[in-house]
């Protein structure tokens, strides 16, 4: 791990106070230190445990929470407790000259504090509770902010009383229904009972606790607080999606057209006397069938759109879902964000985004950015609970102590440990995501789609326009001459309608945003089980066009288990193990060897060094006792449980008063902690990067095996050995860590320039000078497996790819090397240097860029602000705080699923659950794979909607029936085939490494390719071609005319046999214009110029089961079609034409893929330029003429458009009733998960992200996009 993660969450330490009598029984044992604001030095006493262990757990005592009180500090607290009444007699009589500060409320009784608001008197109603208070009193001290409110529920020892909860042990895991209760009196008196030792509930230390499920385990607690989900949103029924389906202006046109013919089908069939020469009118069957056909696309639609939403709910609750560090049972355990409950006692860290309300118990140095839950942009300072209460009650509260954790709020810095008070929908932050939960968002791949399907929708509904009027013209001029009845002259009015809004209806692409939706929808959960968990949709797409990837070292190119395999001990022992080092010369000790000859003084200062100066405790993993925390901690640990007998860190941290904590700092790369020695004097420890380290060192200790630790000058030949041994770790790829410490006769020392806000805390830079060297370990972190690789199949993709580390120059190359990504003609740059160029000077080396070493996080957010300007698409891995800027700048940030903070999650778009390297190019991988899905389909639609259009219009104007060769049923399942089909067919291709052995698209590239074009056009003038000359020249080509000449042309006979061959005609050209289709859709699996179009089809089911719907479907059309289809089942000679007329589809792509796309591209911008200069004074003409047509048609639509909104808008108060039924109806579904029944509850969502706006389409403009073309690799 990334030497910037050193800081990792502590477990508590708590104090024994020594008062042989207090008022208050809380504070005798067990009091939890409290302050962020400590005055003095305080020590530390811990009570042991039964059996020799220590009472709270060995994880519980870190020096985060071991800034506990003197003696003085807890008799001055005692003496407050008994001065409580005096003062409250003096508050009572209104003498308020006795209080040295007030804050607001500090007047209102325990009932005016937790007096209900009117909009949440049900949060104060609980039945049969076992707690002393209800979820709305405990949501009073929190929005706004109220230390009243916190003073009426007995401080943090009156919650902890109340919530049956302990602030050393945290929840039982065995804990189910509660029999005892406890009312409001006797968790706020303060002089309530002392809780026994023994009633805490502390199991022993050789005992591993993991968070395994108990039936009804937490029941009461789910029962009145709920646990930490929200309701998700409910989700749009199935007929809701139906009717938005069906809600689509062209479709009801087509509805009142079709309903109109059907009626009319039956008014002539019933109310009309039969035609002697045709018999009974059946031509309500095409009604009939139009209505029929409408109603399987919508239902196609429908249940299209729920199969994606529902597998986008799946997808979201695992993107919310993540792990927190809890105590239960007194020991540290990790549980689900979703299984926070009130009473729960949660560990806080740097980056951490707290997942639900609660009170501080104590820390060091915390504060919070609430800006996203409050709108306070300035960073908080948190006070402990403890402290809080006890400035309460000596009367010198003010309203700036602030010990309230809010949910959706991050933690900026420090160290601690909170008691949860609300969770889920009673929590602040759940409050309001409930008003605000996220839509889905809309990809700019679909923005670009929905511009173009507008485009072409255009195009298609002014020839749909244009063939209207052409038609309506020979109608009107027919009429005079028409001898057939109004009806049935009105029926051949409805059918020039019909098929002109039947165009409209293929024309418009309304699957080219289906598409996309189904390519990420299918991508992003094949990434999932791939270890990308994809946060923003818009990333998945933006991947595959990645150019750039700055990517960490630790973790992700290298395997993050740390072993310390060699070191320096002052300057002269060398130990190693396992390793080979370059200096063959070197004596060289094993690690037993040289730590023996330690005396034990300095051996006790190692052992500080590396216990007390580390952030990292013990904990269990996978149900294993392990160090959790950075893995450089962990493995110095590691180190000294193994060879410097060190043990429970607990136990280490015990006896060791910590007086300031430096956390570790990214720029300045190291840590430190400051102690009070037995002597009264004080030693600063610090460890950090070696070579910076050894910067600030001047002395030396005088020999590492005497009893003192007397010092002297760092000579220069001794500063050069460390110096050398640094650089020869570094050049095996280790990661050194120096240890400095130096000892002060006071703190702050005299002179040192001290913190602002509290005069007792120095500096780290004021002090950290003239330190003493102690040594050097040098850290391995093998390389992963496949890394290079990985590295090499980026490289051969045209993704140049950086890396970006704290580690210095040598190590950061030597690792670089291995990887692949350092070159001989690459450049290694530092962080300092880096940073320092002019942005020319940056443009010109980022080129040749390859690693930056000793990097900071902004360093890492100019690298991609300059990458960016440059045109790349840059891609970033990250796991600290730090990183957000970078990540969201970024065109895809990575954060680190396991070494990742939770601010660095939820800047980044793409979460990498295992940190790996490989997983990154499996994310370019599938991104290609979507831009590739989406081009295929646009290919096979774009090819689809010229041919239909140009046919359809083509024909109906040649006819002397005004009767287009594919009828508005046939028209209608072609548009099922390109517009659904096609879309789940061809968006559902599985990438393959073939696919990383091309360049990265262009940011500002077409949608649409010159070999696109190339195919597009191609197929559609072979497909026109085929269909013209069966329908124009079929009849003679069959022999038709033979086959009716005999028979006297003017007879009964004589017509019904033309007609019959007119029928097969044309039932011929539908089934020949389908399977060209179906063949074609083969052509398009492939976007380059490789002749190879079945590659890997059998591998993709969903193509296979797509493709024989639609055979088995045409088969069943042309058989049983019959009147509904307008078409008429033909012999096996006439399929055999149908078939070797479409198959040639195949071989014509071969000879269209053949041509170089360097001559399609000369010959398609010429052909462009002309189309330009011609179309844009015909738009002009056709917005002229169509205008008052599009006014007249609104007119005609208002009662329906009103009809729909009304519809619509009852819909939606009906959806909005039933989601906030659903929201008050959560407390039941929690009572029955918490009976065991815990499947409702994977549908929920977790409180604890932020917000995301609503996301609006935008109105685009219809207008013809320019046409670029490039050249298809």
């Amino acid at each position: 791990m990334d030497s910037k993660r050193l800081l990792a969450p502590p477990a508590p330490i708590y104090v024994a106070s020594h008062q042989e009598e207090s008022p208050h029984p809380d504070l005798e044992n067990l009091t939890p230190s409290s302050t962020t604001t400590d005055r003095s030095p305080l020590s530390l006493q811990v009570p042991s445990s039964p059996g020799g262990k220590s009472l709270a757990g060995d994880t519980l005592r870190t020096r985060a929470d071991s800034f506990n009180s003197t003696a003085e500090t807890t008799r001055s607290r005692a003496d407050s407790f008994n001065s409580r009444a005096e003062t409250a007699r003096s508050r009572g009589n209104s003498d308020l000259t006795t209080l040295r500060s007030r804050f607001e409320g500090d007047d209102l009784s325990t009932e005016e504090a937790l007096r209900p608001d009117k909009t949440n008197e049900k949060d104060f109603e609980v039945e049969n509770s076992p707690f002393a208070f209800s979820p709305g009193q405990l949501n009073k001290t929190l929005n706004p902010k109220s230390l009243a409110a916190y003073r009426a529920l007995g401080g943090i020892y009156g919650l902890e009383r109340g919530l049956q909860t302990d602030l050393v042990a945290g929840l039982s895991v065995d804990e189910t229904s509660i029999p005892d209760k406890i009312d409001f009196e006797a968790a706020t008196s303060p002089t309530a009972s002392k809780k026994p030792l023994n009633a805490r509930r502390i199991i022993a230390q050789d005992v591993i606790v993991t968070d395994h499920e108990v039936k009804g385990q937490y029941h009461d607690r789910k029962r009145i607080f709920k646990d930490n989900r929200l309701p998700a949103k409910k989700a749009i029924s199935i007929w809701r999606l139906f009717w938005n389906a069906y809600n689509d202006r062209v479709l009801l046109i087509l509805t009142a057209a079709a309903l109109i013919s059907l009626a009319l089908g039956i008014y002539e069939a019933v109310g009309q006397p039969p035609d002697p020469k045709e018999g009974k009118s059946v031509d309500w069957v095409e009604g009939l069938a139009i209505t029929v056909a409408i109603v399987i696309v919508v239902l196609v639609t429908g249940l299209n759109d729920y199969r994606r939403e529902k597998q986008f709910s799946a997808l979201n609750a695992k993107k919310d879902d993540r792990q927190v560090k809890a105590i239960r049972s007194g020991k540290s355990v990790m549980i689900s964000v979703f299984d926070v409950m009130v009473g729960d006692i949660l560990h806080l860290e740097s980056g951490d985004s707290i997942p639900a309300d609660g009170i501080l118990v104590g820390g060091h140095g915390i504060r919070c950015d609430e800006s996203s839950a409050t709108g306070e942009s300035d960073a908080m300072k948190k006070t402990g609970g403890a402290e809080v209460w006890q400035r309460m009650v000596e009367g010198t509260a003010t309203s700036k102590l602030d010990p309230f954790i809010i949910s959706g709020s991050k933690v900026l810095e420090g160290v601690g440990t909170y008691l949860v008070t609300s969770v889920g929908v009673n929590s602040s932050y759940g409050k309001i995501m409930m008003g605000l939960q996220a839509e889905n968002e809309e990809t700019p791949l679909q923005a670009k789609l929905a511009r173009m399907a507008n485009w072409i929708g255009y195009l298609g509904t002014s020839a749909a326009g244009l063939l209207f009027f052409v038609l309506l013209i020979r109608f009107l001029a027919g009429l005079s001459g028409n001898t057939d009845s109004p009806a049935k002259r009105g029926q051949t009015f409805l059918d020039i309608l019909i098929v002109a809004v039947t165009i409209i209806v293929v024309a418009v692409p309304e699957g080219l945003p289906v598409a996309v939706t189904l390519a990420l929808s299918f991508a992003t959960k094949r990434m999932f089980k791939e270890k990308n968990l994809v946060r923003h949709l818009r990333a998945c797409e933006t991947m595959g066009n990645a150019t750039t990837i700055c990517s960490d070292k630790t973790g992700t190119l290298t395997q993050n288990k740390m072993t310390v395999v060699a070191g320096l001990l002052g300057t002269d022992i060398n130990f190693a193990r396992d390793i080979d080092l370059s200096d063959e010369d070197k004596t060289l000790l094993t690690f037993t060897a040289a730590f023996d000859r330690l005396s034990p003084d300095v051996r006790r200062l190692l052992l500080q060094s590396v216990a007390i100066n580390s952030t990292a405790f013990e904990g269990e993993e996978d149900g294993k006792a392990t160090y959790i925390g950075s893995k450089t901690e962990t493995a110095l640990l590691t180190m000294a449980k193994e060879f410097l007998g060190m043990g429970p860190v607990a136990e280490e941290r015990a006896g060791v008063e910590v007086v300031q904590l430096f956390p570790f700092d990214s720029d300045r790369k190291c840590m430190g902690v400051v102690v009070r020695l037995a002597s009264g004097s004080y030693r600063l420890l610090v460890k950090g990067a070696a070579e910076i380290m050894l910067r600030h060192a001047a002395l030396e200790l005088v020999d590492v095996a005497r009893e003192s630790l007397d010092t002297t000058e760092l000579s220069e030949a001794a500063w050069t050995q460390a110096a050398a041994n640094i650089e020869d770790f570094a050049t095996q790829s280790l990661r050194t860590i120096a240890l400095l410490f130096k000892d002060f006769p006071q703190w702050p020392p005299a002179g040192a320039e001290t913190l602002e806000d509290d005069r007792s805390m120095a500096k780290f830079e004021a002090v950290c000078r003239d330190m003493a060297f102690l040594g050097v370990v040098g850290i391995q972190d093998p390389l992963r497996d496949g890394v290079a690789h990985a590295v090499k199949k980026c490289q051969d993709a045209g993704i140049v790819v950086r890396m970006v580390t704290g580690d210095n120059v040598t190590t950061a190359s030597a690792i670089a090397r291995q990887c692949g990504i350092k070159t001989e003609k690459g450049l290694v740059m530092e962080g300092p240097k880096f940073r320092q160029l002019s942005d020319e000077d940056m443009d010109k080396m980022l080129p040749n860029l390859q690693v930056l070493a000793r990097s900071s996080p902004d360093d890492k957010r100019i690298l991609v602000s300059r990458l960016k300007h440059l045109g790349e698409t840059v891609a970033v891995t990250g796991d600290g705080t730090n990183d957000g800027p970078a990540l969201k700048m970024a065109d895809v940030g990575f954060s680190m699923g396991i070494a990742g903070t939770e601010v660095a999650k939820e800047a980044s778009a793409i979460i990498l659950m295992d940190d790996n390297f490989s997983s990154i190019v499996k994310a370019v991988m599938w991104g290609r794979s979507v831009n590739d899905a989406v081009s295929k389909f646009l290919q096979f639609q774009i090819t689809v909607n010229i041919t239909a259009v140009i046919l359809a219009f083509v024909s109906a104007v040649s006819s002397s029936q005004m009767h287009s060769v594919l009828s508005a049923v046939q028209l209608l399942w072609v548009n099922l085939i390109m517009d659904t089909f096609a879309a789940l067919a061809l968006a559902t291709d599985a990438p393959t490494e073939k696919i990383l052995n091309r360049k990265p698209t262009p940011k500002r590239a077409p949608l649409i390719t010159t070999n696109m074009w190339k195919m597009i056009i191609g197929q559609a003038i072979y497909q026109l071609l085929v269909t013209f000359v069966l329908y124009f020249a079929g009849y003679d080509i069959l022999g038709y005319d033979s086959k009716c000449a005999p028979l006297d042309q003017l007879t009964d006979a004589a017509m019904h046999c033309t007609d019959t061959m007119h029928t097969e005609l044309n039932t011929m050209v539908f089934n020949t214009f389908v399977w060209m289709q179906i063949f074609n859709e083969f052509n398009n699996r492939r976007l380059d110029n490789k002749l190879n179009i079945f590659e890997g089809v059998l591998k993709n089911y969903f193509f296979i089961g797509i493709n024989c719907i639609m055979v088995g479907g045409q088969i069943m059309i042309v058989f049983v079609g019959g009147k509904a289809f307008q078409i008429k089942a033909i012999d096996g000679t006439q399929w055999a034409v149908c078939i070797l007329c479409a198959l040639p589809c195949l071989l014509w792509a071969v000879v269209l893929r053949c041509i170089p796309d360097l001559y399609a591209k000369v010959v398609f911008d010429f052909v462009g330029k002309i189309w330009l200069a011609v179309a844009r004074p015909v738009m002009k003409v056709l917005a002229i003429i169509f205008r008052p047509v599009g006014k007249a048609l609104t007119a005609v639509l208002a009662p329906t458009k009103r009809f729909n909104k009304r519809t619509v808008a009852k819909l939606s108060r009906k959806q909005a009733r039933e989601d906030e039924a659903y929201g008050k109806g959560v407390a039941a579904a929690d009572v029955e998960a918490a009976d065991g029944s815990g499947s409702e509850m994977k549908t929920l969502a977790s409180p604890t992200t932020p917000p995301q706006p609503r996301n609006t389409s935008a109105e685009f403009p219809i207008q013809p996009p320019p046409i670029t073309l490039t050249t298809a690799n």
